[in-house]
């Protein structure tokens, strides 16, 4: 069934007399659109009529009267339809010049094949009207989709900024500075989905994301919660790159994990540092990389084997999602973190 509406609704489309509405008027739009068909019909008999001259005098018609139902409304097949007809019957039966019959079957042949291109109108502009139903409905859906979207959408931004709101009051009121950090990590968190839910579902694309923009802008936000500008530089460095929403949404997480964990760790003791994000497509897919010149990891937190703390494994579940693998190289000239997507 579907396979029978999609071409309707595409041909349902191409409706000339509402395309160039208002500017010109839909009767003016048939009737031009039903002589040109009757034209292209009789330009057509003309080379015809050279090698073949009387073959076929009303075949080219056929085709000529569905165009123009389908594309102009069944007042423009109706005129294609008459003055292909006419002009068949005076000047290609013989006689010629002459509405006169030389062959008495061709009166029965001439009615036949205005039944015919009768029939034509009325079917193709059953199909054509098939089609904008198709299409009426399908804008219907879409449009519903695009309010429950935003509905949608609206109660999201509102859950997580509610959520938001709850750790940094709990934070604010926490004695011990280790749950008060915890806090404020888990508070980060729940910001930098926002942050990915108010750039991925904005828009009426919400099936691919321009990693070019989606990081830049994450980035732009991290370096303001982070309080990078005075100490740290953080930059991005991302391709055009479409990437599924989904996936999208999970190399974003890894990104704020790791810049957040630079950030706070990589450069203790020191005044200055810088983080760079790189996002690059390669012929195996894609490459992020996330490196800093800080101070290194330390040796005890990479002995293989070791679980980490809580952001380690966020890091590990999100390049999981994401599809991709995790490679890191660390030393006292700092550490770089890759993750390896394939397409």
């Amino acid at each position: 069934m579907t396979a029978i509406i999609a071409p309707m609704a595409r041909i349902g489309e191409l409706d000339l007399p509402a395309r160039l509405a208002p500017a010109v008027p839909p009767i003016a739009t048939q009737i031009g659109f039903g002589l040109l068909c009757a034209a292209a019909v009789v330009a057509v008999r003309g080379v015809l009529d050279l090698v073949a001259p009387a073959a076929g005098p009303y075949a080219l018609g056929y085709l000529a009267v569905m165009v123009a139902t389908l594309f102009a409304r069944w007042f423009a097949g109706a005129i294609t339809a008459v003055v292909t007809i006419l002009y068949s019957w005076y000047f290609v039966l013989p006689v010629f010049d002459s509405f006169e019959f030389q062959n008495v079957q061709d009166g029965p042949r001439t009615l036949v094949n205005a039944s015919t291109y009768a029939a034509i109108v009325v079917v193709a502009e059953l199909f054509r009207r098939a089609g904008r139903r198709a299409v009426a409905e399908r804008d219907r859906e879409v449009a519903d989709r695009d309010l429950f979207l935003e509905e949608f959408d609206h109660r999201v931004k509102n859950n997580f900024a509610l959520v938001a709101s709850l750790l940094d009051l709990q934070r604010r009121r926490a004695a011990d500075p280790a749950t008060a950090d915890a806090l404020s990590r888990a508070q980060m968190r729940i910001e930098s989905i926002a942050r990915a839910h108010r750039h991925l579902y904005r828009g009426a694309n919400v099936d691919t994301v321009d990693m070019h923009v989606y990081l830049r802008e994450l980035c732009a936000a991290l370096s303001e919660a982070l309080f990078l500008r005075a100490t740290i530089t953080l930059s991005c460095d991302a391709d055009h790159v479409s990437m599924p929403r989904d996936r999208a949404v999970s190399i974003g997480l890894v990104v704020n994990e790791l810049v957040t964990n630079a950030a706070k760790h990589a450069f203790v003791g020191r005044d200055a540092g810088i983080i760079r994000v790189g996002f690059a497509q390669n012929d195996d897919g894609w490459v992020l990389r996330i490196a800093d010149n800080g101070i290194g990891i330390p040796e005890e937190m990479q002995i293989k084997g070791r679980e980490g703390g809580l952001g380690q494994r966020l890091v590990t579940a999100f390049a999981g999602q994401a599809g991709g693998t995790l490679s890191t190289e660390s030393g006292p000239g700092g550490t770089v973190t890759t993750l390896t997507l394939a397409p």
